[in-house]
C-alpha cells in the first residue's frame, strides 16, 4: 500500500533482518543503487520540476516501526499537498495513503523502468560507469 504514487522498496536479494546484519559488500551494493533509484522515482513523479522532495526511510526492529523482518529502504516521493501537513505523521503514512489500481501501477512501473534505462545511460556517459550488465545479467532490463 503506497504512501504516495511512486513509493518503492529497495531490498537486497540476500536475507538480512536488520541493516547492521549486512556486510560491507552488500551495503556497498545497496548504497550504489539508492541514489539511482531515488533519481528515477522522483524524475518519474516530478518530471523536471526542481521542487522535488522525498523520503528515504529504513527501519530496524519493531520499536523502530520495522514490520517486515528483511532489510529494505522506502523511497517515498512527496508531491505538494493542499494545506499544511505534519511531516512526522506523513513520513509513516498516518492519514496519507494513495490508492493505486493495477492499471496505474503497471503504467507507473513502465515509466520508472524507462527512466531507469535513461539514468543508466546517463551514468555511463557522464560518469563512465556501466551498470547495464548488472541488470541485464539479472534479467531486469
Amino acid at each position: 500500500m503506497p504512501l504516495t504514487p511512486g513509493h518503492v522498496l529497495v531490498a537486497p536479494r540476500r536475507h538480512y533482518e536488520m541493516l547492521g546484519d549486512m556486510g560491507v559488500q552488500a551495503g556497498q551494493e545497496m548504497g550504489k543503487w539508492l541514489p539511482i533509484i531515488s533519481r528515477v522515482v522522483t524524475k518519474t513523479i516530478f518530471g523536471e520540476d526542481p521542487d522535488r522532495h522525498w523520503n528515504v526511510v529504513q527501519n530496524n526492529g519493531a520499536r523502530a516501526a520495522q514490520v517486515v523482518p528483511h532489510v529494505h529502504f522506502h523511497i517515498i516521493p512527496r508531491p505538494q499537498t493542499e494545506g499544511v501537513h505534519k511531516p512526522g505523521f506523513a513520513m509513516f503514512g498516518r492519514g496519507q495513503r494513495s490508492e493505486l489500481d493495477d492499471d496505474e501501477g503497471e503504467e507507473l512501473s513502465r515509466a520508472m523502468r524507462a527512466e531507469l534505462v535513461q539514468e543508466i545511460k546517463r551514468i555511463h556517459r557522464e560518469e563512465g560507469i556501466d551498470l547495464s550488465a548488472d541488470l541485464v545479467d539479472r534479467g531486469k532490463l
